[in-house]
């Protein structure tokens, strides 16, 4: 009897909580009739959020990088930020379409009559505010606060790890070679922190500025981070960064194949991109 109970209590709940009015990351109005049962998200973030949530059987697409929890690798692919495949999405009849609040593909959407969302995730704390807003979308703002709770707690005990170093290193993080990086207070730039590094782009350049390389070389990080294919290669060919204390003492991290996505991604497993850096910048 408690159990049926505490079913009927969420029900009625969700009941109550519906129709939903919100305003996005772009400032639009969006209404939820329902909790939605056919999502398409264009962010890998936010699918491994819905998933972390335990909506991942609502969702009937994906974007084309959205590659974890493993399930999602088999449902169809709406391209990305830059190729989105609208015609895909509408035969599909989502309810909900999750999307970055860079590039128009909300005007589309939106004008063929379905209900979108605009997202920005883009510092540490949209991660959680990420959470909330989906818990809130889908109708599971308990599950939404335990995610939060849980995120923190995984990300309180690798800062506690970091605590213990002697050091804190200077370090560059590479995006890739154009070369584009993070300022101290992107999310990314946060985990530099909470990993006891000391970026070298100031915050005034932004969030994710475009660097020119004789700055690298001029502020000589004792650490670097990059997050794409035959990245040592590419650093150590360039002209004076031989003489970077870095790329002398070989302290080079560069991660692939899955592991880019724990630091590029601000969702539910950014704990476990924080202790990539925590094992680089202090050995593992």
């Amino acid at each position: 009897m408690k159990r049926v109970l505490a079913v009927l209590a969420v029900f009625w709940a969700l009941v109550w909580a519906f129709p939903l009015t919100v305003t996005d990351d772009l400032g639009r109005t969006v209404t939820l009739k329902a909790p939605p049962k056919r999502i398409v998200s264009m962010l890998p973030s936010v699918t491994e959020t819905v998933c972390a949530l335990g909506a991942c059987d609502r969702l009937v697409a994906t974007d084309d990088y959205s590659d974890w929890p493993e399930r999602v690798k088999g449902l169809p692919k709406a391209g990305g930020l830059y190729n989105p495949n609208p015609e895909l999405i509408l035969s599909l009849k989502p309810d909900l379409v999750l999307v970055s609040k860079y590039g128009r593909l909300y005007e589309t959407l939106e004008r063929a009559g379905l209900t979108v969302y605009a997202v920005r995730t883009e510092t540490y704390e949209d991660i959680f505010k990420t959470v909330r807003t989906l818990g809130q979308l889908l109708g599971l703002p308990s599950q939404a606060e335990r995610l939060v709770a849980q995120i923190q707690r995984e990300v309180y005990q690798e800062e506690s790890r970091a605590a213990q170093a002697p050091s804190r290193p200077r370090v560059y993080y590479e995006i890739d070679p154009t070369p584009y990086t993070v300022g101290p207070e992107s999310f990314i730039g946060v985990l530099i922190a909470k990993a006891r590094g000391v970026n070298i782009v100031p915050k005034e350049l932004g969030l994710f500025p475009k660097i020119a390389p004789e700055f690298v070389v001029e502020k000589n990080p004792e650490v670097i981070v990059a997050t794409y294919p035959d990245a040592e290669r590419a650093i150590r060919a360039r002209p004076g960064w031989s003489r970077i204390r870095a790329v002398e003492r070989g302290r080079i991290c560069v991660f692939t194949g899955g592991e880019d996505s724990l630091l590029s991604r601000p969702g539910p497993r950014v704990a476990q991109g924080l202790r990539l850096l925590v094992d680089c910048f202090h050995g593992r």
